[in-house]
């Protein structure tokens, strides 16, 4: 018997952020494109739960440079209107001080997504792992991976109609799972699938597991809930070298944003 039982709590926890290495000029035109990239991805979330925007940068004089910025915002499934807008909001406020000055940034938080670039990355499938978080084992307990193994087959199965977001359970175990919404259906479901066999493999006999890919995420736990898997930590670690993306480690102390190195 699968149940779902959505949370809407610690929306606004950090799961992942990432920045362009190419930097570009304070106060020039793309800075102001960026804005409104920023500007619009926050009032569109008050109506939508994804969207995206492709804005060309402005020269001096109004004509346009073969610059091009483009964004999107995803929010969890289960939020309404003002929770999702109220996430992009903070997602915006954190990625504008996490990726200042960088021509490109990604921040996940529990309850959204926000990305930006001036490389098009709208409607391009993505399973690079930019995030993967194991718990500890369930040993030999056979009965908890029979029901987490089902449990993930539900959410790659679906049932049977077109749903980017799914979530499923079965005893204490949950389960969520989510594309972006520039996917289509057959894209959706090749990331997700690639995102559950490498939980499976890589996550073994773990109690709960992340596997947040660049376009879907998969989620699993016993006896923990999921929207609660970031509380208390402080430390972000990421970073991918062969990627255009640099993932730095950070400290989150109040308000202010520590970078360590």
């Amino acid at each position: 018997m699968f149940f779902v039982t959505p949370s809407i709590s610690a929306a606004d926890t950090l799961v992942f952020g990432g920045c362009s290495q190419l930097k570009f000029t304070s106060g020039s035109p793309y800075e102001y494109t960026v804005d409104s990239i920023f500007t619009s991805l926050v009032n569109s979330a008050m109506f939508a739960t994804y969207n995206n925007f492709t804005m060309p940068v402005a020269a001096l004089g109004g004509s346009t440079t073969q610059d091009t910025v483009y964004g999107l915002f995803q929010c969890r499934g289960d939020l309404n209107n003002g929770a999702c807008n109220r996430c992009v909001a903070k997602a915006v406020s954190q990625i504008g001080t996490l990726c200042f000055d960088s021509t490109g940034g990604v921040l996940q938080l529990e309850g959204c997504l926000v990305k930006y670039d001036n490389v098009s990355f709208i409607g391009e499938e993505d399973k690079t792992v930019v995030e993967k978080k194991c718990g500890p084992s369930l040993s030999a307990y056979s009965e908890g991976l029979g029901r987490r193994d089902a449990v993930l087959s539900y959410l790659e199965a679906g049932d049977g109609t077109y749903k980017p977001y799914r979530v499923g359970g079965s005893g204490k175990l949950q389960g969520v799972a989510q594309c972006v919404g520039d996917l289509d259906p057959r894209e959706c479901q090749d990331c997700l699938s690639d995102a559950i066999g490498r939980l499976k493999t890589e996550c073994g006999a773990a109690k709960w597991g992340d596997m947040y890919m660049g376009k879907c995420y998969v989620r699993y736990s016993e006896g923990r809930d999921l929207s609660d898997a970031g509380k208390g930590k402080r430390f972000r670690h990421l970073f991918h070298g062969g990627s255009s993306y640099l993932f730095l480690v950070y400290i989150w102390v109040g308000f202010n944003l520590l970078e360590i190195y």
